[in-house]
Formats: C-alpha cells, structure tokens, sequence
C-alpha cells in the first residue's frame, strides 16, 4: 500500500491516509509507568538495537553492523543518560518560563502558550520515559517519583489540546460525509459488529432511511445537529481541561515537581555502583525496550480476526503506541536521535490513536438522551467512519513496521 491505506467508507468511496510523517508528540499523554507486552507475551530480555537500514541483525533488512557506539565506554550513564537528563530538564524549564510569559492577558491568542505547552508536554514525557526505561542506571526512590508526578503533568496538560483536535477531526469528518452519496441502510454495520449500543447501530435504523437519497436528506440534517452536539460536549470538556491545567499549573504538587526538574538540570542521581559501569548500563536497558516493543507488535491481533467495530481490540495497539514511544527516547538517549525508519510505523498509531477515541467521542453523543433520529443517524455514520480510519490506521502500520519477522511470529 506505497501511498496509503485505503479506507472504506459507507458510500463506498475510497479515501487516502498519509503512510509516514512526523511523531505526533502533541497527542494526549498515555502515562508511562506501561507493563510489559499485552497477551503475557514475555520476549527475552536479550536484544540488539536496529542496524544502520533499520532492520534487525539477521533479518535480511540490511548487510549494516548492529548501532552500537564506538569504543568499549562509549555509552555510560555518566557520558550520556545524565547529560541527555540535564538538557531535557532544562528544556522543561524554558518551556515552562515562556508558557508564564505567554499566559498573560496580552497574548489575546494564546499561540505562543500553546507552542510552550507543548514544548514542555514533550520534554515532560522525554524525561519520564528515560526515568522508566534506565531505571536501573538511577536511584530508583528517585526515578519513580519523579516520573509519577511528570506523568500527572504532561496528561493534565494535555488534555485540552486532545478534546480540541478531536473536535476538529469530527467536524471536518462530519462535512466530508454529509456531502457524499450514503447508502440507507447497508455497508455501516458489519455482521457480527460489537459497537456500542446506540452508536453506529443507530446507522440502518434511522427514519425516511429506506433510501440512498432519503439517507441523504436525513444525514444533511443529521450532520448540523451532530456538529453542534459534538461541539457543545468537547468544547464543555475542553473548558475544564484548560481550568484543571491551570489549577496543577498552581498547586504545590506542581511546584513540587519543577523544583524537582531544576535539580536535574543540575544533578543526575545514579544508582550507587553506576559510575564503574560500562556501556551495558545503557545498552542493555535500551534492548529489552525495543525487545518489549517487537513483543508487543507480534502479540497485534492478526488481520484475520480484526473487527473495526470490536473496540476491545484497540488496547493491544494502544500499548503497541506506548512501547514504541519508549523505544524511541531509549534511541534518543543512545544514539542522540530517534529511529528514522519507525517514523511512518509511529505516524500510524498516532493516527490509530486519534480515531479511535474520535470514534468513542461520536459513540458518547450517540447516547445523549432525547436526541433526534436524524441527530443518532448521523453520529452513527460518523462513529463507523472513525472505525474504519481505525482499521485504515491498523494497515499503513503493517505497511511501514520494518521489522517483517515479528510480524510473524507466534
């Protein structure tokens, strides 16, 4: 699938999703303090990291030797971990200086607070993520506070931005469909289908529906109504994610958690008996993660059993998304970047990601009490459309995963 996945929509159009692009490191914050593999799958803790063409050693990806650094000690905790700490800490701190300075009233747009939120959302969940990976290379007491409480912060923070880019993606998704030719009542709810009751069900059943063009009519009406519901409910969440933002900005457990930070800028507590360590400090820590990840992806339901309605599915790429996430920042940390050739694998779940919840947000107004048939038809079309970006978000991942093998595995 070189230029995208296709996605089936109940007009039986075809539409494209983009295969690769940037992390999306702006999405809601998933926490850190993750368990191992879904399924109890246990992979061994033993690993290298990805060859120079991003395959694994052995795979046929590439003739590339292993990633390794140069030199016996060219990865220790004092020469790497602890300077990429201190410049993420750091980072935290200029983020969190020029959010104050754009929160004041003169930023009528509150652009430049966004921009800062972000910034310090990403440094945030760098730092507890390194914290979870490297545990052992750090003073453990230590680690898992402060990764506890930069957990708290980055999904507080978050939050707001989460319920305001879902709101775009259903507008904009509720203005493609209203325009397109919808069948009545076929091609939304497969046999079988697990949706939740009075969402996408909702779909085949709506009144004046016994047509493609009545299901136009009822649709073009249903989409305005959908639109302001939707609006009224993520912009009321939004509201008091921005008003619980601004309490924890406040709070003593916040000022807590930057006081922590700023010693870090400063000072890296190591686990005792680290500093005569060589570079297996690191490098072992950073090869049980992408282990846990390959794991993780080998452990995906096969497409064979997937069911875009069945939600109960999603949990195992959620937690697919989380460990390639850590992959990630372990990468950073060794190598000083992250692994060019997961980008277009990491895009695809972040897309998962957005469309699955886009979807329980459309699912969530469905069951408002007392709203139109036209209103739940709507809503209904708009949750199997999300479900299907879903399964579209599922495909480019296999596309792009560039490690076959695990694909594969039992």
């Amino acid at each position: 699938m070189p230029g995208g996945a296709g996605v089936r929509r109940p007009d039986h159009q075809t539409t494209t999703r983009p295969t690769a692009g940037p992390p999306a490191d702006g999405g809601p914050e998933d926490g850190l303090a993750e368990s191992g593999p879904p399924s109890g799958r246990s992979p061994e803790s033993g690993g290298t990291l990805p060859d120079a063409s991003g395959g694994l050693p052995g795979t046929g990806a590439g003739a590339a030797a292993p990633l390794r650094p140069d030199g016996p000690d060219g990865v220790t905790a004092e020469a790497v971990l602890a300077p990429y700490l201190r410049g993420q800490a750091a980072d935290f701190l200029r983020s969190l200086r020029l959010h104050r300075e754009h929160s004041a009233p003169s930023d009528a747009g509150g652009q430049g607070a966004e921009a800062a939120s972000r910034a310090l959302r990403r440094s945030a969940r760098r730092i507890s993520g390194s914290l979870h990976t490297f545990r052992s290379a750090l003073d453990p007491v230590w680690a898992d506070h402060l990764r506890t409480e930069l957990a708290w912060l980055s999904g507080t923070l978050a939050r707001e931005h989460a319920y305001a880019g879902r709101l775009t993606r259903l507008v904009d998704a509720l203005h493609q469909l209203s325009g397109a030719a919808l069948p009545a009542a076929r091609g939304t709810e497969p046999t079988g289908s697990t949706r939740p009751a009075g969402s996408a069900g909702s779909a085949g059943r709506a009144p004046g529906a016994s047509s493609e063009a009545q299901g136009r009519a009822v649709l073009g009406v249903g989409a305005a109504r959908a639109g302001a519901l939707l609006e009224r409910q993520l912009t009321l969440a939004r509201t008091r994610a921005h008003s619980a933002a601004l309490q924890a900005l406040g709070s003593s457990r916040f000022h807590a958690v930057a006081d922590a930070v700023a010693l870090l800028a400063s000072e890296v507590p190591l686990a005792p008996g680290t500093t005569g360590r060589g570079t297996e400090a690191l490098l072992e820590p950073a090869e049980r993660a992408e282990q846990r990840l390959i794991g993780a992806v080998a452990a995906l339901p096969p497409d064979e059993s997937a069911e875009p309605y069945n939600e109960a599915q999603d949990a195992p790429w959620h937690q697919a998304r989380l460990l390639l996430r850590l992959h990630r920042y372990a990468h950073e940390v060794v190598l000083g970047a992250a692994d060019p050739v997961l980008t277009g694998a990491g895009h695809a779940l972040d897309l998962h990601r957005d469309a699955a919840e886009a979807a329980g947000a459309a699912a969530a107004a469905a069951r408002t009490p007392r709203i139109a048939p036209a209103t739940a038809y709507a809503l209904g079309v708009l949750h199997a459309d999300q479900r299907h970006e879903v399964e579209a978000a599922r495909a480019v991942f296999r596309e792009t995963w560039p490690y076959a093998a695990a694909m594969t595995a039992p």
